[in-house]
């Protein structure tokens, strides 16, 4: 929402503007001034007294030398005439100690004493400027070797009256300035302000009573010249519009006797024109159902012919067997009855008879993991309570569960996927699709046990769950590329391929989990999946 503010006219702010440029531009000119001259008003001081400080130390250097107070203190009488000179201490050598001591002092008049500096010496080696006071020592020196030090200390009166002063007249100049400065403004303010004034009541008179003839006088100002300019042309072509449009109003008129005649014609070639494509649409329709009605067909006829080759093979195999049985069966029993059976034909018939029943037991056994696989494939396996599922705790499972048909390839498998992952779903459903993608890979991707990799990459997003599937081993047929999900597609007939693995996936992922899955045919080495499955509101928190 954007902040509101209060009017106001181009009188006050002018003078408004001027006067602050101008109180600031003071302002700082005078700050900078003042700080720059008290800064030289202070190191001069400070100069003042250095100097000061080397001729006491040079005068004392005889004084000190031979332990002549006296003498000192009548030559330090005499800074009595300086004011700026406050306090003065000289401090000796001691010859056992060596350390500073105190050997006399001058106090000004009205001056109190100060303690004495000697433990300062060092510090005040540097001239320290406070708010009244400038201190500063020096050594005295004789022949290079230091006897003694003089503290000095001088008062800042005289440059605090000089900084007041300073400031008073600073605010008085500030004063005339600013009022010289507003009357100014106040004349160039009427200046300006006044045909802003009047071309304000043209654009009223103008709004008010449409009257477009007016035009804005020339004025002394360039730049409220070339308002008024733009505002005259723009009056102009306003009025040259309003002409305009009264007679593009008689035009239009004209045009739309002309228009309806022609809407009519159109109109009905329009009817006539839908008619046709409702037709030719309805036709579509007819082509399309008879299309989808074929491809049905074909699908169906597919996957009989794969179910009666899938079942067949196996029955057919125990019915030889069988009949082989009866037969040998029929031979003992004739020579049994004709007691004729020999111990070897006994044995042979035994032998034969169990490898026989073997046979019949495979195929039926066979028979029935089809009939269990086509079960899988037609039943829906919504009947699964959703739980709360590891991710990486379950692909850990599959493949310790599936370990002794992954060790004929020998694939190296690469999971990523955080330990701590964790959705709420169907976990059987999730281990049927991983066992049949590792399955898919040992039986159709890898030919030998040689450089196998089979990559597993889970992500979660915010409202979905992605797992990519890879392996690089001989990859997909063109023959089945687009038929990969249809049922009883395989490459392997004969060979432990049903055509149902993949179908299984299908169904799994898009009806017990109501997800996608989708294979990258673009990909070109190896095989690609990627399975996203919508997470609850549970797996979302």
């Amino acid at each position: 929402m954007p902040l509101s503010t209060s009017p106001t006219s181009i009188r006050k702010a002018l003078i408004s503007a001027v006067m602050l440029v101008t109180a600031l531009c003071l302002s700082l000119s005078i700050s900078i001034s003042t700080y720059l001259d008290v800064k030289e008003q202070k190191q001069l001081i400070v100069n003042k007294l250095n100097i000061l400080a080397e001729i006491i130390a040079f005068n004392a250097q005889v004084t000190v030398l031979f332990d002549d107070r006296k003498t000192e203190e009548q030559r330090l009488k005499s800074f009595e005439k300086i004011p700026l000179v406050k306090n003065i201490h000289i401090y000796a050598i001691d010859e056992i100690s060596n350390k500073a001591v105190f050997f006399t002092s001058f106090n000004a008049r009205k001056t109190p004493p100060v303690p004495l500096r000697v433990d300062s010496i060092e510090q005040l080696q540097q001239p320290r400027i406070t708010e009244d006071y400038v201190e500063l020592i020096k050594p005295i020196t004789y022949e290079g070797d230091i006897k003694g030090y003089v503290y000095i200390r001088g008062g800042l009166e005289r440059l605090n009256e000089y900084i007041n002063q300073k400031i008073l007249i600073d605010i008085l100049l500030t004063l005339f300035v600013l009022i010289l400065v507003y009357f100014v403004a106040k004349r160039i303010q009427k200046r300006i302000a006044d045909p802003i004034d009047h071309l304000s009541r043209l654009l009223q008179d103008v709004s008010k009573n449409h009257n477009y003839n007016a035009r804005a006088p020339k004025t002394n100002i360039t730049e409220i010249n070339m308002l008024s300019n733009s505002l005259n042309i723009m009056l102009t072509r306003t009025q040259n519009q309003i002409e305009r449009h009264k007679n593009d109003k008689q035009e239009i008129k004209q045009l739309n006797q002309s228009l309806e005649e022609k809407v009519n014609q159109r109109t009905i070639a329009l009817r006539e024109a839908n008619q046709e494509l409702l037709t030719t649409l309805e036709r579509m329709h007819q082509y399309q159902n008879q299309i989808v009605e074929s491809e049905k067909m074909a699908s169906l006829g597919q996957m009989v012919a794969g179910v009666a080759h899938e079942v067949n093979t196996p029955i057919g195999l125990g019915i030889t067997g069988s009949t082989l049985l009866r037969d040998k069966l029929a031979e003992i029993s004739l020579g049994f009855e004709q007691k004729t059976l020999t111990s070897s034909q006994l044995k042979r018939f035994i032998d034969n008879g169990i490898e026989n029943l073997d046979l019949i037991y495979r195929n039926l056994n066979r028979a029935a993991e089809l009939v269990s696989s086509f079960k899988k494939v037609a039943v829906n396996q919504d009947g699964e309570i959703n739980s709360l599922v590891n991710m990486h705790e379950l692909i850990t499972n599959v493949m310790l569960s599936m370990r002794t048909e992954l060790e004929s390839k020998a694939p190296k498998i690469v999971i990523h996927c955080s330990e701590q992952l964790m959705i709420e779903s169907k976990a059987g459903p999730l281990q049927q699709i991983l066992q049949q993608l590792l399955s898919n890979s040992v039986i159709h991707g890898f030919k030998d046990n040689q450089n196998n990799e089979i990559e597993i990459t889970v992500e979660r997003n915010e409202s979905s769950l992605s797992i990519n599937y890879y392996d690089n081993g001989i990859g997909v047929d063109k023959s089945v590329k687009k038929r990969i999900f249809d049922p009883f597609v395989t490459t392997k007939r004969g060979e432990g391929g049903s055509g149902l693995g993949m179908h299984l996936v299908y169904n799994l992922v898009t009806q017990a989990l109501g997800g996608n899955v989708y294979f990258d045919d673009q990909n070109i080495e190896g095989t690609r999946f990627i399975i996203t499955l919508p997470l609850t509101e549970a797996s979302k928190l």
